[in-house]
Formats: C-alpha cells, sequence, structure tokens
C-alpha cells in the first residue's frame, strides 16, 4: 500500500509539474540562488571586496565576468556572495513575521472574544500605515544596520500573517473533527497543535513563499535611502545604492545586482503562484 501511495504522490506532483511550467522555472531559479550561495568561494574570484582603485570601472569581460567598481572590486563575486546574504534576509524576515503571525492568528481565530478584538485593532494600527512608510520609520529609529532593517520590515509584515491564519483558523474550527475533539474532552492546546494549525497552515506556506521575495526587494530598498545594509556589506541593494551615481558612464555596476534582485524576486513569486495551485483547493479544482 505504501508503494501504491507513493507512485500516486509522485504521478500527482509530475501532473503538477507538467501543468505549471513556471512553477519549475521558479524552484530552479531559487535553487540557482542556493547553490550560488553553497559554492561561492569555488566560483568566484578571491576577496571579491578587496579594493583595488587600478582596476576600477572595468567592462565585463574574461577577467571579470560583470566589470568592476568604482573601487576595483570584482561585481561577479559581489553578486554571488549576495546570494548568501539575500537567503538570510529571507529567511530572517519570514521566520520573524511567523513567529509574531502565528500565534497571534491562532489566539484571535479559535478563542475570539476580548483577545481577538485586542489583537485586531493592534493590527489594523500596523496596517494603517503605507507599506513601506512603517519599515522606513522603524529603521530610521535604531542603528543603521542591516539586522536592524530586517527587523523593521518584519514588524511591518506579521500583521498580514496574523489575519490571513485568523480568518482561516475561523473556519477550520467549525469543521466536524475539530467539534467532535471538543466533544471528547481534548484540551485547546492539543486541538491547535493537531487539527487546527496543521488545516489552517496552506495560505500562510503560499504567502511566505512570495513574501521571501518581497523581503529582498524591501531590504534593497531600505539599503537604496541609507537605511539598511552598511557600505561594506556585499547586498545588491547596497550595490545598487553606490553604482546610481555612475550607472550612465559605467551602465553595468548597477545593472547586475538590479538584475539579481528581479530574478530572485520574479522565482519566488513563481513559486508562490505554484504553491497556491498546488494547495489552494479552489484554484486545483479548475
Amino acid at each position: 500500500m505504501s508503494v501504491l501511495t507513493e507512485r500516486l504522490n509522485l504521478r500527482y506532483t509530475a501532473y503538477i509539474l507538467r501543468r505549471n511550467p513556471m512553477f519549475v522555472l521558479g524552484l530552479l531559479i531559487v535553487t540557482g540562488l542556493v547553490l550560488c550561495a553553497i559554492l561561492a568561494p569555488t566560483i568566484t574570484p578571491p576577496e571579491p571586496n578587496k579594493i583595488n582603485f587600478k582596476a576600477k570601472h572595468l567592462p565585463p569581460g574574461k577577467e571579470h565576468f560583470f566589470g568592476t567598481n568604482a573601487r576595483g572590486q570584482d561585481i561577479f563575486g559581489q553578486v554571488i556572495y549576495g546570494a548568501r546574504m539575500s537567503l538570510m534576509i529571507s529567511a530572517v524576515v519570514v521566520v520573524l513575521s511567523l513567529a509574531v503571525g502565528v500565534p497571534t492568528g491562532l489566539i484571535a481565530g479559535y478563542f475570539g472574544g476580548r483577545a481577538d478584538e485586542v489583537i485586531m485593532r493592534a493590527t489594523d494600527v500596523f496596517l494603517a500605515f503605507p507599506p513601506m512608510l512603517l519599515p522606513i520609520a522603524i529603521a530610521a529609529a535604531l542603528e543603521r544596520n542591516l539586522i536592524n532593517g530586517l527587523i523593521a520590515i518584519a514588524v511591518s509584515w506579521f500583521p498580514w500573517y496574523t489575519r490571513i491564519l485568523r480568518a482561516q483558523v475561523l473556519v477550520t474550527k467549525e469543521e466536524l473533527y475539530v467539534e467532535s475533539a471538543h466533544s471528547m474532552g481534548v484540551r485547546d492546546a492539543l486541538i491547535i497543535l493537531r487539527h487546527v494549525l496543521p488545516n489552517s497552515v496552506s495560505p500562510l506556506i503560499i504567502q511566505a513563499s512570495m513574501d521571501m521575495g518581497y523581503a529582498i526587494l524591501f531590504a534593497a530598498a531600505l539599503s537604496f535611502i541609507g537605511l539598511g545594509a552598511k557600505p561594506t556589506d556585499m547586498e545588491w541593494g547596497r550595490m545598487v545604492t553606490s553604482a546610481r551615481a555612475e550607472f550612465i558612464d559605467f551602465w553595468w555596476t548597477a545593472t547586475f545586482p538590479g538584475l539579481a534582485i528581479f530574478v530572485t524576486v520574479l522565482g519566488f513569486n513563481l513559486i508562490g503562484d505554484g504553491l497556491r495551485d498546488i494547495l489552494d483547493p479552489r484554484v486545483r479544482g479548475r
């Protein structure tokens, strides 16, 4: 029976992949990003952050695939090493947002009452600000570094996870298997962990996969206005910021970091769309 189940799962997976080639493209992009992060020391020149003014503003060529910047630093090496920082950015922002959003969403949706009212009004306050304004305000109030910038993004994002999970929990807790567990005297904590959360988490997975890309974009925006990465960090947004004054004369200095941001965000968005096809029954049934 296990062999049959495994074959059915493989067939379903193959069907999903054939049906959604954009999902496969997104997986390939993100897989490439992960491989670049892992293999960075072996595929880049040594010390890509080393300053060499004798080699500044060299165009793309055999020695420097993406050229060099105003400090003579190898842009290819910085972009590849930037993949590591991009993955770290995605992971930190999404994990912090989920760490706050999941408990608050479960409490608000499952228990309701005054707790729900307080949590929802608190999220209303956060969501009243434009998406980029609150992270800028928080990052400006803290010491300038990348970690504080990521915390600022997570603080402004967790209300979305709270609301998404709350809405799903409100539906799930009315299911017969949850009511049966209640009637058998099962504790609320056990019901939440065994029944409610596992059956309410699909929208969060979809949202988190897409936010992995948006986190990189938001962090790049903070770096662009001087509130994110430090000048010595190999972060794509910081590279674009450093090159904006010389972009017209030396196009490669900002183009390749910008393309890295674009392709990575695209990859995570394609994965999010594909996961929606797989996990959302309304879409899957079309």
